[in-house]
């Protein structure tokens, strides 16, 4: 089976000198990989994830990996996951808590070990049923493109692969492997689509799995071209992936559908929310969608879209920025700027705090000297929902002293007694 070497090698997709992770469940595929991957000579080092979801089957399937790597002499990091409890706490299925664990555990590890990729086993029947899963559940182009060889630091080098092939290559080589029983039961859409409507179609066309993966690589070929011609359009009307304007929208016709689409289907909304959105364009701004990903708001003037946060954390900004404050004593007011606030020094005293709006909040505008609700002030410079959630306050104890970017506080101003001032600029920061 060395032409199944000489085909990974053939997609280039290693240096030969830089590490490799390999995701090693123990199942028939990614035990093949590592082989794979062991016969070429790669630096190598393996990962799995126990999700605690199969009792003692997950234990088995650990204690298997942990055995073939050491009769590989192949390291390998495991990492224990209470995946049901996570479901719970974050509201979401356990197939998608798995998923995310599983990727951020990649991650992480690629990070620490300055790994060049992380291999895993997905490979061409796997291609053909993510195709047939997205099309069950509605896409665009991007799910029609499936999955790509490399996503990242993910790396897919048996994308084109048979399942058989990999089955034969680890019966010639005395190759063992170990099965997850839930992959046998059809409560998932996918194992229903690998058990009963995949050999359905290849009683059709014996070829389905090759055919609908090509169609996957045609799609995922032409999608440079499309995006190119969508982001321009959307560079020159000021869309950003936070922000499109309506106006923008309401100027397509019948090319509106495709283009939120393509704008907010990366935040994982589904096109039953998209056509929803669609409708309610010229409803009253302020209802909101959510994703998995995402919060979406129906804005004044836009669509306004939120990453969600971890849970625990407080909201960001819709930019996807953080803010550093740096504070500086000078001798008199001078640069002006919305980022930029002049106080009376002894006034103040540190620490001074950075925090996000609560209930009831109030502060005396600059100018003004009366005290305001900070949710009507925020209402009065036509902040959206998200803006108002996100907005930076700068704190002295409990008293508010500069909504950063919109307005300091009126006691702690620079009046002709102060005697010494302060300089304080905000900077925003990639999150």
């Amino acid at each position: 089976m060395n032409h199944l070497l000489s085909h990974i090698q053939s997609k280039h997709l290693f240096t030969g000198s830089k590490l490799v992770l390999a995701a090693l469940s123990g199942g028939a595929d990614s035990v093949a990989l590592l082989s794979l991957l062991h016969d070429m000579r790669l630096p190598l080092h393996a990962l799995h994830c126990n999700f605690h979801l199969r009792g003692p089957e997950s234990d088995r399937d650990e204690a298997f990996v942990r055995q073939l790597c050491q009769q590989l002499g192949v390291p390998v990091t495991v990492a224990q996951f209470d995946t049901a409890a996570y479901a719970r706490q974050n509201g979401i299925s356990i197939e998608m808590a798995a998923r995310q664990q599983r990727y951020q555990f990649f991650r992480e590890q690629a990070e620490a070990m300055e790994a060049e990729a992380v291999a895993v086993a997905h490979h061409l029947d796997d291609q053909a049923e993510t195709l047939m899963l997205n099309l069950l559940r509605g896409t665009g182009l991007r799910g029609l493109a499936a999955m790509s060889p490399r996503t990242g630091i993910i790396v897919r080098p048996l994308l084109d692969v048979r399942r058989a092939d990999l089955i034969s290559y680890l019966s010639s080589r005395g190759l063992t492997y170990v099965t997850d029983s839930t992959n046998l039961e059809r409560d998932a859409l996918r194992n229903r689509i690998r058990l009963d409507i995949m050999p359905m179609l290849r009683q059709i066309n014996p070829q389905a799995d090759e055919a609908i993966a090509q169609t996957a690589r045609i799609v995922r070929e032409s999608l440079p071209i499309y995006k190119e011609a969508v982001n321009g359009r959307f560079a020159a009307a000021g869309v950003t992936p936070y922000r499109m304007p309506l106006e923008f929208l309401r100027q397509q016709g019948p090319e509106a559908p495709a283009l939120i689409h393509e704008w907010i289907e990366p935040w994982g909304f589904n096109t039953t929310q998209q056509d929803e959105i669609l409708r309610s364009l010229g409803a009253t701004p302020g209802r909101m969608w959510h994703s998995p990903g995402a919060c979406l708001l129906l804005d004044r003037q836009a669509l306004v879209v939120k990453p969600a946060a971890p849970a625990g954390e407080a909201p960001q900004p819709e930019t996807g920025q953080q803010l550093e404050i740096r504070r500086t004593i000078v001798g008199s007011i001078g640069e002006t700027g919305p980022m930029i606030a002049y106080f009376d020094a002894e006034r103040l005293t540190l620490p001074l705090t950075l925090r996000t709006p609560r209930r009831g909040d109030f502060f005396y505008p600059l100018g003004l000297g009366g005290r305001k609700l900070l949710s009507d002030f925020m209402t009065d410079q036509h902040l959206s929902r998200f803006q108002k959630q996100a907005q930076p306050l700068l704190c002295h104890g409990n008293d508010i002293i500069w909504l950063v970017g919109l307005r300091s506080d009126h006691r702690y101003r620079v009046t002709k007694e102060t005697k010494v001032i302060v300089k304080i600029e905000a900077h925003t920061t990639d999150s």
